[in-house]
């Protein structure tokens, strides 16, 4: 067992450089657009949906674990070329929770969640040499977890950041659709050998499976009451 007790999970979203967002309005529509979706879409895994907290910021409460970075890589992926820092807290909330408005829930789940942006955003201003969009942080003593899941994620960083946009196309409409290659060349309009060599050099199977096994560990996540 890897989390103690009954958790939630608290995930705190938070644009990049929001003030230097030329068209930051339009942005903040398209944002809302996407967390209705992502909110709709993940229904069941959902106890609080996300919503947007402040200008730049916003909110949502898992009860399920096992579709967490699935639906943080799909945020990632609806809201390129905007760039979102991601906390998410592993932990109790111990205020009664809202399906329809995550905003004035708190706890531990919370807390671990704001503390997990907070190190991000201290991170990129020291521009540490291993940075990561993504942070995890639990309430739970098990530091070994922690470190493994958090390494994973600056290594899986490393990845991301060496596609070229058309790898990253390749690699995206793969992992959205969840099909053969030929497929996604059709979809692309591109030669099948194209899409294999892009998914080789961008990495593509050592990266969905380490996103595969971050799943299988928060699978352990669960809770009916959501």
């Amino acid at each position: 067992m890897f989390f103690s007790g009954n958790p939630l999970i608290a995930i705190i979203g938070d644009i990049k450089d929001s003030r230097s967002i030329t068209n930051r309005s339009e942005v903040q529509k398209k944002l809302k657009v996407v967390l209705d979706e992502i909110s709709e879409k993940y229904n069941n895994d959902i106890s609080s949906k996300f919503n947007i907290t402040l200008g730049d910021e916003f909110q949502g409460l898992l009860c399920e674990g096992a579709n967490t970075m699935k639906i943080i890589t799909e945020i990632e992926r609806k809201m390129h070329p905007t760039k979102i820092r991601f906390g998410v807290g592993i932990g109790e909330i111990t205020t009664d929770i809202d399906k329809e408005m995550s905003i004035g829930a708190d706890g531990p789940g919370y807390y671990k969640a704001r503390e997990a942006i907070d190190y991000l955003k201290e991170n990129e201003r020291r521009k540490s040499t291993y940075s990561t969009d993504i942070k995890f942080e639990t309430e739970s003593n098990n530091k070994a977890f922690l470190r493994l899941i958090n390494t994973i994620l600056v290594l899986l960083t490393v990845i991301k950041d060496s596609w070229t946009d058309r790898q990253r196309e390749i690699i995206w409409d793969m992992l959205e659709h969840q099909d053969t290659q030929a497929e996604v060349a059709n979809r692309l309009n591109i030669q099948q050998p194209t899409v294999q060599k892009s998914l080789a050099i961008g990495k593509y199977y050592a990266y969905k499976d380490a996103l595969d096994a971050i799943g299988e560990v928060l699978e352990e996540i669960r809770r009916d009451d959501g």
